[in-house]
């Protein structure tokens, strides 16, 4: 797996153009991993390269920040082969970029890559939507979607980690 296996998760979430779903993806997971003691390496990017460099979408900022959330400051990526190495779980938001991400993906990479969805029960193969061309209700939504999900990713890490520092032990 990526570099960060032996001691803590390294998080990459990836949707379309990274001003949007991901950054708030990366800020939930950032947010809740704080919260529950969990250290993580967590980072966002975008399939393609329209908003390299740019800040994440305002709706996506104000929603983040009624949450308790800053992610103003983040900018702007696209996925690069390193990624594949650096991170250990590479989440996608939807499928057409599921479906990038791995034909993009080195045969040696090391990364686990999934939908963000599959992680939680029920929920398996579903799209979270993109809300660019809605409303802030839509950013709202998603915002739901993207937190639940990522709190439940943060308990599964955490019941990981107790696991391993069992076995390590030898208890």
């Amino acid at each position: 797996m990526g570099e960060g296996t032996d001691s803590f998760p390294a998080v990459l979430f990836v949707c379309l153009g990274n001003i949007c779903r991901s950054p708030m993806a990366e800020g939930a997971f950032r947010h809740a991993a704080t919260k529950a003691g969990l250290a993580a390496r967590v980072d966002s990017v975008g399939t393609a390269s329209y908003h390299i460099g740019e800040a994440p979408d305002p709706r996506a900022i104000r929603i983040a920040n009624e949450h308790g959330v800053d992610i103003g400051s983040l900018i702007g990526r696209q996925i690069h082969r390193d990624d594949f190495y650096t991170s250990t779980h590479i989440f996608a938001l939807d499928k057409a970029n599921l479906q990038g991400i791995k034909a993009h993906a080195p045969r040696d990479g090391t990364a686990q890559v999934s939908l963000l969805n599959d992680a939680v029960e029920g929920l398996e193969g579903r799209a979270i939507d993109d809300p660019y061309y809605g409303d802030e209700e839509d950013f709202r939504r998603v915002w739901s979607e993207i937190d639940s999900a990522v709190e439940v990713l943060v308990e599964r890490f955490l019941a990981e980690g107790r696991a391993a520092r069992f076995i390590a032990s030898g208890r």
